[in-house]
Formats: C-alpha cells, sequence, structure tokens
C-alpha cells in the first residue's frame, strides 16, 4: 500500500486515472468539472450541503483532481493553462495520448495531435467543443450511487435520469479530426477541413456525423467556406483495401446501405454557442443562405418530398437549445425546412422514407392482389373428382397432371386419392373375385369331364362282357 501511495501521492484508483485518461484522449482539452460530468455524472448531485457553488465544485471533483496530478507525475498529463473563469484546464502529453489511445482502443493516428497553448488564450473554443459533446451524451446518474443525499439532489438525480436520452459515450466522439481534400489522413494537404467533433454511433441510428462548435465570433462567410472544403473531401475518392475505388470518407467509416438511403454525403451539425457578439440566429440564417448549393434539395411534388443526392444535410443548433432538449428533442433546424426536429428526423428524409414506405407498401398491396388473382385463376381450373365431387387438393392435381412427363401415369386420373383408392381396390376385388371364378369353374368343368369320362369308360366295360 504504501508503494502504491508512493506512486499515485493523490490517492486516485486505475478507474479515476481511466477516467482522466478516456476524457482527456477525446476532448484533448478538459477542465475537471467536464470529467467529472462525464465520466461520474452522480458526482454533480453529492455534497450540495456545501456553503458555496464552488466549494460544491472542489468537493465533486477532487477526485478527478487528484487523478490528472498523479497522471500528471507519471508524464502523462499536464496542466494547460485556465479557462477565462479562471478553471484549470489539463492536456495530454505524447506518452498519456499513447496511454489513452489503448484504454479507447484506437489506433495512435486517430488520436489527433497535442493541442498548445490551449489555456494562454482562454480555451473558449475547446470549452465549447467539450461543452458540445457532454450535451450530445446527456450522462445520466447512477441513483444507486446518490442513495442518502438531500432530498432536492435526488430528485435532482432523478431528473436528470428520466430525461431523454443523449447519444453515444465517450468513446462515441473523436476530435479535431483531420478530413483530407488532398494528402493523406495523417498529413492533410492545403485546404482540407478539421472536424470540431466526430460522432459514430450507429447503435443510436447516427452512423457518422460531423460537428462544428462555433462561439458566436466567426463570420459567417467563414463558416460557409468551410463547408466548401467538406465538400471537396466528401467528393475525393480512394481505393478501399478491396481495391475498389470509393468515397474517401468510407474507406475509415461505415456507410449506409445505399439501397435504403439516398445517396447524399454525412450529415455536419453547427452548433452556436452565445459567446461573441454575433447572433447566433442571424449567424445560422447567414450560413444557410451562403451554403445553399451544398445544402438544397430537389422537390418531388408527386410524392411530397425533396431528395438531397450529392448534398449535405446542414443541421443547426444552438448550446443552450441542445442542453435543454438534447439529441432526442425538437433543437434542430435543418437548413431548408421550416421547423424544429429531434436530431435524426433532421438529419434524415422522414418525408422520403414515408413516401418509399407508401410505395413499398402500394407495392406489396398488388402483389397480394396479383397472387390472389392467379390463386383464383388456378382454382377455377381445380379438377372436381367424378365421383364423390370433391376438388382435387395440390398434391393429387400435381400427380394427374399430364404435362410432367417425369411422373408415372395415375389409374384414374378423374378421381380424387381417396375415390382413387376404393376404386383400386374395387378393382384389385373385382380381378380376384374374376380369378377365383375362373378357378371354380375350371374344377367344375375338369370334375364334369372326370364324370364323363368315368360314364363312357362304363358303357365301355358293359360292352366288353
Amino acid at each position: 500500500m504504501a508503494g502504491k501511495r508512493k506512486a499515485n501521492e493523490a490517492g486516485s484508483t486505475n478507474d479515476l486515472r481511466g477516467d482522466v485518461l478516456r476524457v482527456l484522449g477525446v476532448l484533448k482539452v478538459a477542465t475537471a468539472d467536464q470529467i467529472q460530468r462525464l465520466s461520474s455524472p452522480h458526482l454533480t448531485y453529492r455534497h450540495t450541503l456545501k456553503k458555496t457553488a464552488a466549494q460544491q465544485k472542489e468537493a465533486r471533483t477532487a477526485s478527478h483532481r487528484g487523478a490528472a496530478n498523479d497522471l500528471r507525475r507519471h508524464g502523462l498529463s499536464v496542466d494547460g493553462g485556465r479557462t477565462r473563469g479562471g478553471e484549470e484546464v489539463r492536456l495530454l502529453t505524447a506518452a498519456g495520448l499513447g496511454a489513452a489511445a489503448i484504454d479507447l482502443d484506437r489506433a495512435p493516428e486517430e488520436m489527433g495531435g497535442i493541442p498548445k497553448g490551449a489555456g494562454r488564450s482562454g480555451a473558449s473554443h475547446p470549452m465549447t467543443v467539450n461543452e458540445t459533446v457532454i450535451a450530445m451524451i446527456r450522462p445520466k446518474p447512477d441513483m444507486d450511487l446518490v442513495a442518502g443525499e438531500p432530498a432536492e439532489a435526488v430528485a435532482a438525480a432523478q431528473a436528470a435520469a428520466r430525461a431523454l436520452d443523449g447519444i453515444g459515450t465517450i468513446t462515441s466522439y473523436a476530435t479535431e479530426v483531420a478530413l483530407p481534400a488532398t494528402g493523406t489522413w495523417k498529413n492533410p494537404g492545403i485546404g482540407s477541413a478539421r472536424a470540431d467533433i466526430v460522432l459514430v454511433a450507429p447503435e443510436a441510428g447516427v452512423p457518422l456525423l460531423f460537428i462544428e462548435a462555433d462561439n458566436c465570433t466567426e463570420d459567417a462567410a467563414l463558416i460557409a467556406a468551410k463547408f466548401d472544403k467538406y465538400m471537396r473531401f466528401f467528393n475525393r475518392k480512394a481505393k478501399d483495401t478491396d481495391g475498389i475505388e470509393k468515397a474517401m470518407w468510407q474507406t475509415r467509416w461505415s456507410a449506409p446501405d445505399l439501397e435504403l438511403y439516398e445517396r447524399v454525403h454525412p450529415p455536419v451539425l453547427l452548433v452556436f454557442h452565445q459567446v461573441g457578439r454575433r447572433s447566433a440566429k442571424t449567424q445560422i440564417q447567414k450560413v444557410a443562405d451562403l451554403t445553399r448549393q451544398h445544402w438544397q434539395g430537389t422537390w418531388h411534388s408527386t410524392d411530397g418530398f425533396h431528395s438531397y443526392d450529392g448534398r449535405i444535410p446542414i443541421v443547426a443548433t444552438t448550446l443552450e437549445l441542445l442542453r435543454e432538449h438534447g439529441p432526442a428533442g425538437p433543437a434542430f433546424w435543418r437548413f431548408g425546412r421550416t421547423e424544429h426536429q429531434p436530431l435524426l428526423d433532421a438529419i434524415g428524409n422522414p418525408r422520403r422514407d414515408a413516401a418509399l414506405l407508401r410505395h413499398r407498401n402500394a407495392a406489396r398491396e398488388q402483389e397480394r392482389r396479383h397472387a390472389e388473382q392467379e390463386a383464383a385463376a388456378r382454382e377455377a381450373q381445380r379438377p372436381v373428382c367424378a365421383d364423390c365431387g370433391r376438388k382435387f387438393t395440390d398434391g393429387r392435381w400435381a400427380a394427374v397432371d399430364w404435362r410432367d412427363w417425369g411422373q408415372p401415369r395415375e389409374s384414374h386420373p378423374h378421381l380424387c386419392g381417396d375415390c382413387q383408392s376404393r376404386a383400386v381396390a374395387a378393382q384389385q376385388q373385382a380381378e380376384a373375385d374374376e380369378r377365383e371364378r375362373q378357378a371354380q369353374e375350371r374344377l367344375r368343368q375338369e370334375a364334369e369331364e372326370q364324370a364323363a369320362a368315368q360314364k363312357a369308360d362304363g358303357w365301355l366295360s358293359r360292352f366288353r362282357t
């Protein structure tokens, strides 16, 4: 125990250090508060009796701060400065990224680089990225770990546990992912995009989602220009390991079955955080206007839906709405639509899905009616037994079908199976009776002939005497 304490002077456990490695491996830069909310959300509802919010935060983040300190002593993490609110941020070293890659089961080249100087400028953008991930996941507290806390804290934890689910876990996300329009995955060329967040959660209906976070500080034209880079990346082709050329992004991430989905590019979600002076609502509208060529679909009036082949589904929300509703709530506006929707509806095409479902149902109904008509026509041709008047079974009908030259001919093709059995039995009995009659007739004739012979012998004997 003494040796373990010497190695980890802050007294952290393997689980706590693993929490810090995983979170920092994904987010790159994070505060102890963010690490705690992601990995141990139940702690948010403890220490509520502390006098101030600062003291409460100090108490609930103590374990993860200790774990980060122990990782620092092992050379796996470093202090990364402070946020504008004065919170210390942590980040991993190269060795820490390697350790996190093992924990996350990711290749080293998937981990991204080491951020430099994030805390020197207040880490405003990384903090928004982190808060976006937390709002997307909506970590649920384990109620067993909140037992015994004050009633108000338990009620708040229960409300969080009952709230609409988020999407995925920390391992479903990656940050600062290069999208090379030129160059390679490891060394992207000029003109390449870099996604703030990439979400892969096929189990939740999101095979692939790129997320861009903005603090309302950038000009709308700069944000719109990112989609030119996205489009160049989406249109780039590369040969996969099977030698087949496909979209480059499909060589890294799975694609939905194209027979069931449109040939659209992966969706991109814009999350605006009202930090800067620009209005989030105005920014969203400006970006929508400037990127119309990338997202606008083609209207199909007959079926009442837009198709988006070769387009990018672009969806926008604010961090405030995302926190309030989560991915399952009406927090998302798909460019070109009028209402807010849950994320899956916003990145999908419900009207097209409904139209395709109608077409499939109509086709199935037509097939059903056609099958019924064929069955009725066949039934009208079904033979009837000449004896009992019953319709032939399918097996009997096939047995007497004269067109099948490979089958032996039936003895009574105009009779059903039961009547044929009786007819065959009657015929066999008649034949047996006839054979018996003929045998009896032969015996009678032989007896008569024998009697006639004996009589003739009697007459001859008289003449001899």
